[in-house]
């Protein structure tokens, strides 16, 4: 895989949303069924059936605890399912929450890791590695160790990280969830440029409507435990979104009052 740094993006052109079009699935789930701990244990997932088409950007929100991390575990390999099939078209690369960076690694070394265990020699993953970070606006901050970064920043090395793994699917669960609010609109961005610009096919966890709305092609919303799929919604606005744009807000305003009865009828 080839890359090249990306470009300043002064001009933001508004791009009409992506419609429904025939793909292939890069991901499918058919019946998906997790049980922890034996057939008197804890149901999480309850007969998923879920197709993410290739390409596609698709973000799960639900109550906490309805199965949304299980999900992108089962669909990375990480888990198995009690019952039911999981395929995915290729590797799934996962990003967490954490950016979880080697602290005595600098970012070059931390971004070079996945091509260090493929058997990339230094000089050609060292290479690839500046181009990862370049993508991510942080060439400059190559030779920096974790400890040196902003929370942002370190975020940035972590979807460097991802990207190095050229894996044509991400997983990304809460992946700006502890940031704040300016930071993580920047990251909005940079992600939903890097997702166009490889075609990647993105499964995103988040708690934040808005942000599911602001990012997703679809959104699915899971119920209280066990997650089952309640509803989808095909987000037809124009990109570049705001997470403060009306359409975006009225969207998010119709799934969270989904979200408000699923986490109601649980409580009762």
């Amino acid at each position: 895989m080839t890359t090249s740094a990306a470009p300043k993006r002064a001009v933001r052109d508004r791009q009409p949303a992506r419609r429904s079009v025939p793909a292939p699935p890069a991901v499918d789930l058919q019946g998906v069924t997790k049980r922890y701990a034996g057939q008197n244990g804890v149901l999480a997932l309850d007969n998923i059936d879920l197709t993410v088409r290739a390409g596609e950007f698709l973000t799960l929100v639900g109550a906490s605890g309805c199965g949304k991390s299980t999900l992108l575990n089962l669909v990375s390999g990480l888990d198995q399912p009690t019952s039911g099939s999981v395929e995915v078209d290729g590797q799934a690369a996962f990003m967490f929450q954490e950016h979880a960076l080697f602290p005595w690694l600098s970012a070059l070394d931390n971004v070079a890791t996945p091509l260090r265990l493929r058997g990339v020699g230094k000089k050609d993953r060292h290479a690839q590695a500046r181009e990862y970070l370049a993508a991510v606006h942080l060439a400059d901050f190559a030779d920096r160790r974790p400890h040196e970064l902003s929370g942002g920043m370190k975020q940035r090395v972590a979807i460097a990280r991802t990207l190095a793994t050229q894996a044509p699917v991400l997983l990304m669960d809460e992946p700006f969830g502890a940031l704040d609010s300016i930071t993580r609109d920047l990251l909005h961005d940079e992600l939903e440029w890097i997702w166009r610009e490889r075609n990647l096919t993105v499964l995103f966890v988040t708690h934040n409507v808005r942000e599911a709305v602001r990012l997703g092609d679809r959104v699915v919303l899971l119920s209280s435990r066990p997650g089952r799929v309640v509803a989808q919604y095909d987000v037809e606005i124009d990109r570049p979104r705001r997470i403060e744009d009306p359409a975006v807000a009225a969207l998010a305003g119709e799934i969270t009052a989904a979200l408000r009865q699923e986490v109601a009828r649980h409580g009762a």
